[in-house]
């Protein structure tokens, strides 16, 4: 197999769902030569957020997730509006889902989603000594409760299953090798 890219053969859009579009790639498989059909979901790509009050503490928000049907404790992000960079929308959610802003915003990398079948980035960024100046500025379908966590608290949430949103959980791996090699 030798990493030899899968010769793709045709594609077409096959729905659009506000969020996400969905297309069908036809491709040719190196080794067997044989033809499969995929599907894949484009979108936008998304921010992450961990925000770091002046206090060393953690800005988490709370909301409702419908995939799991449950409250879910994760730390702020949205998707990156067309134009913006991840720093500048990772401040801008910040902002509008806690009403906190903060100092010296960093790129700490991005993540695949799920590369299997999704086409967009998972990025996060750091933003230190942050306090609350404004009120949230939620979107329609938003209802987001800020909590503040103590950094001590993470890792019993993740281990205890609080915190399971695979996507925090990497967002914190990309915090931590950032950490270690400061």
């Amino acid at each position: 197999m030798k990493n030899n890219k899968w010769n793709e053969i045709s594609e077409k859009p096959a729905g659009d769902f506000r969020i996400f579009n969905i297309r069908e790639v036809v491709a040719e498989s190196p080794r067997t030569g044989k033809q499969h059909s995929f599907v894949l979901l484009d979108g936008s790509d998304w921010i992450n957020i961990i925000a770091i009050t002046t206090e060393q503490k953690l800005v988490m928000v709370r909301q409702y997730r419908f995939g799991t049907s449950r409250f879910e404790l994760e730390i702020p992000g949205g998707i990156i509006e067309d134009g913006e960079d991840p720093i500048e929308a990772g401040i801008r959610e910040l902002q509008e889902e806690t009403g906190y802003v903060g100092k010296n915003p960093k790129y700490l990398g991005y993540v695949d989603p799920n590369p299997a079948f999704q086409t967009n980035k998972c990025h996060t960024i750091l933003v230190e000594d942050c306090l609350k100046i404004k009120e949230q500025n939620l979107d329609p379908g938003e209802d987001i409760e800020v909590e503040i966590i103590s950094n001590s608290d993470i890792q019993h949430y993740i281990d205890e299953g609080t915190i399971r949103h695979s996507l925090v959980l990497s967002a914190f791996r990309l915090y931590d090798i950032e950490n270690r090699s400061s």
